[in-house]
């Protein structure tokens, strides 16, 4: 194989693993992923932050967000509340926006063309 037809491949392999422009935006459900976690109890005395979602520290000293709607639906994981608060808010800003499609990109879609 020549060098040329060597790029051409490489070139058409690309172009395959482009995501289209026409793709939809990202939903919540897809954010959310096909069985996301949901919290069985949720306490009186939580304090809702912009009233969409709270964070929890779980047992193993990590912070998790969970969601206001759909009620008790875990989000986001972070070591740090800080962080946790900082890309929680973020994320749900660009879902409501619906820019989050302009931040994200499949890096490897685990796909295998030819023979092995």
């Amino acid at each position: 194989m020549t060098h040329e037809e060597m790029l051409d491949v490489a070139q058409e392999r690309e172009k395959e693993a482009e995501v289209p422009s026409t793709a939809p935006n990202p939903s919540l459900m897809q954010s959310l992923g096909p069985n996301p976690t949901i919290e069985k109890e949720i306490p009186d005395d939580v304090e809702w932050i912009d009233e969409a979602f709270y964070i929890k520290k779980t047992r193993f000293g990590l912070h998790t967000s969970v969601l206001k709607e759909p009620l008790g639906a875990n989000f986001l994981t972070a070591l740090e509340y800080e962080g946790c608060l900082k890309m929680t808010r973020w994320h749900l800003k660009c879902l409501q926006e619906g820019t989050l499609d302009k931040y994200t990109r499949v890096v490897n879609s685990g796909f295998v063309s030819g023979k092995l």
